[in-house]
């Protein structure tokens, strides 16, 4: 594993998505532990696409326009009721709510909403190829899947600390959470119109 894999892994956990958002969503709400386990959750979704590529299966999603469409559906549905939650103050995510959120629903809704989107586990089938040495068996690809995983938990608590430190400052100011609920509210929707729009 060189540091052309590391660096790459950390740039694209690095970019805005579904998980930074539920993260950062959830760490203002509920704070850094909170955080934590929304990044926990992203995780674990991560690492369940990643077998799901790793067993060939993203190949038979690939071939299946009726399996990628159903899941995308899903997918950008979902997407959309978590817009709806945060713009109006309701659920799990509701900035102000999410600090009694339980821990088990927090880790849950971070899987819900990775594994919901069908494109992951091709990512991954293209991915991490481009990184494998010529012969390389499932012990190679296995210890790229771990550390793309472990590289996202760490990026996503990256996040969650950073959002934990102004946390105070924003729940303080009626302005600052009106605009930011609106701000999550556009993310969400627009990662569901992103979802909708991708071909199989």
């Amino acid at each position: 594993m060189g540091p052309e894999f590391l660096l790459t892994a950390f740039v694209i956990c690095l970019s805005p998505g579904i998980g930074v958002v539920y993260t950062l969503s959830t760490t203002l709400g509920g704070g850094f532990r909170a955080g934590v386990f929304a990044a926990l959750g992203c995780t674990v979704a991560t690492m369940l696409h990643l077998l799901v590529a790793m067993a060939g299966l993203a190949a038979v999603l690939l071939s299946s326009a009726l399996l990628f469409q159903a899941l995308k559906i899903a997918g950008v549905a979902y997407l959309l009721w978590m817009a709806w939650g945060v713009l109006r103050e309701r659920g799990a995510l509701a900035i102000r709510a999410a600090e009694a959120a339980p821990a088990g629903r927090l880790v849950w809704r971070g899987i819900l909403l990775n594994i919901l989107n069908p494109k992951l586990p091709l990512f991954f089938l293209a991915f991490l190829p481009q990184f494998l040495t010529p012969g390389a068996g499932v012990d190679e690809i296995a210890e790229l899947g771990l550390a793309f995983s472990g590289i996202t938990f760490g990026t996503f608590l990256l996040y969650a600390a950073l959002a934990a430190t102004g946390r105070h400052l924003i729940l303080g100011s009626e302005r600052a959470m009106l605009w930011m609920r609106r701000a999550f509210a556009a993310s969400f929707a627009g990662l569901g119109l992103k979802l909708a729009l991708e071909r199989a």
